[in-house]
């Protein structure tokens, strides 16, 4: 069966120059991710809301936000990207994706002092913008790389993510440790200036890969006629039931990442809660940061001796240390031994989830099986939050929500290790013989 991967151009360089741009806006959007989504907008949004309410109230109004942000992506990914698939207009709605949420994070940086939900609402915007793009920017990969391609031209995006998003956050830590050394009078200035700054990288580095990665071809609809985005969603998720190892995986893995997403969105303000310092709670994420690249790079080759399960699985008993941690962290030094475990554990959890999910996907799904794949990780990581901060509500303390966690990583775990991976790739391989035989015929 030849290569679903459309040829790029006429020449390498194209080609080489078209991996670069895809690569490149792994770079652009991460900044947000990382300085908006887990470092500065938090802690910010925490001193903001104190001034007219307790701290555990501004944790508990920080999860609802982030759990309706979710929602809002996990309903809208599905439809939005099969409405790209049917009409080829991917690069167009990744671009209003991007000019939205680097305008919703300007606006962030121009809200009125003291007016938190104005924070509240344009964080909302910009987050649902950026997780609707980042599924389209998923689904050019196979623009841009061939099926054997893929892996090693992810990982590249991976990588300069993990970098551009911790040297721009450096840059960000310097403003706000320091505002004097940059004409800035005070911390609050350096911090609007911060958020500024996210939405000129990712709107400015984002802008090769509309030049250079050529759009896919629509995609032509099997009966004659194209279904419904809703009912293609549909049709989707009552498929998974004849793969039921890899609706087992997936369940396990909605257990375990949202409650490694629920710590990366939680954590700052959590800690801000606590009385942890700002300084100390955006240096020790710059810490996850910079350590993340290189120990996704040394874990992930425990999946060599130990298979991909079991490793995954390490990772989530370091997960079970980091939230007891966590509950009873009282010091900035824990924070910062806690951002040390994080970096050690999330980056390989989840570089060996995407891996074990496509082995169990079968071929001719591919492309839409990790669409979905996208969205339901969205879906799944509502309910963490949300339960944070309703526990955060209802106890007057950030600290026993931490707890909740415990069970997502258990759980996660215990499901993941009877999933019989060997069987699964055995029941998707059919799928990819028969699309095979039929398209030789």
């Amino acid at each position: 069966m030849a290569d679903p991967a459309p040829r790029l151009s006429a020449t390498p360089h194209d080609a080489r120059a078209a991996v670069r741009a895809w690569c490149l806006y792994d770079w652009a959007n991460s900044a947000f991710a990382t300085s908006v989504v887990a470092a500065i907008l938090p802690v910010y949004f925490a001193s903001t809301a104190a001034r007219t309410m307790a701290p555990h109230q501004a944790t508990a109004q920080w999860g609802y936000a982030n759990a309706v942000a979710m929602l809002a992506a996990g309903v809208l990914g599905p439809v939005l990207g099969a409405w790209a698939d049917r009409r080829g207009r991917r690069k167009p709605l990744l671009m209003g994706c991007v000019v939205v949420g680097a305008s919703a994070t300007l606006a962030m940086a121009l809200a009125p002092p003291g007016d938190w939900r104005w924070l509240l609402a344009t964080f909302g915007l910009g987050f649902l913008a950026f997780a609707l793009g980042n599924a389209l920017y998923d689904s050019l990969l196979v623009s841009v790389a061939s099926r054997e391609e893929a892996h090693r031209v992810s990982a590249r995006g991976f990588a300069l993510g993990y970098l551009g998003g911790g040297l721009l956050l450096a840059l960000h830590v310097a403003m706000i440790i320091g505002p004097h050394w940059f004409g800035l009078p005070n911390v609050d200035a350096a911090t609007r200036v911060a958020l500024g700054s996210v939405a000129l990288w990712w709107f400015g580095f984002s802008l090769p890969l509309f030049r250079r990665v050529p759009e896919p071809p629509a995609a032509a609809p099997a009966l004659g006629h194209a279904p419904h985005p809703i009912a293609q969603v549909w049709r989707t998720t009552r498929s998974l039931t004849r793969y039921p190892e890899l609706l087992r995986f997936l369940i396990a893995f909605w257990l375990y990442s949202d409650g490694i997403g629920t710590i990366v969105k939680m954590a700052t303000v959590y800690g801000s809660e606590l009385g942890i310092g700002r300084n100390h709670l955006i240096g020790a994420l710059l810490v996850v940061q910079l350590l993340g690249s290189p120990a996704s790079l040394m874990f992930g080759r425990l999946a060599q001796p130990l298979g991909p399960q079991i490793a995954v699985a390490v990772a989530l008993a370091g997960y079970v240390v980091i939230t007891l941690c966590g509950f009873f962290m009282t010091h900035a030094v824990h924070f910062w031994l806690i951002a040390v475990l994080v970096a050690l554990f999330q980056g390989g959890s989840q570089a060996l989830s995407r891996s074990m999910f496509a082995s169990l996907v079968p071929r001719g799904q591919m492309a839409e099986m990790f669409g979905f794949y996208s969205v339901s990780e969205k879906l799944a990581g509502i309910v963490g939050p949300l339960m944070f901060a309703a526990i955060a509500q209802v106890s007057g303390t950030g600290r026993y929500a931490v707890l909740s966690l415990l069970p997502m990583f258990v759980g996660g775990a215990w499901l993941l290790l009877t999933v019989d991976l060997r069987r699964g790739a055995a029941r998707a391989s059919p799928e990819a013989a028969g699309l095979k035989a039929q398209d030789s015929g």
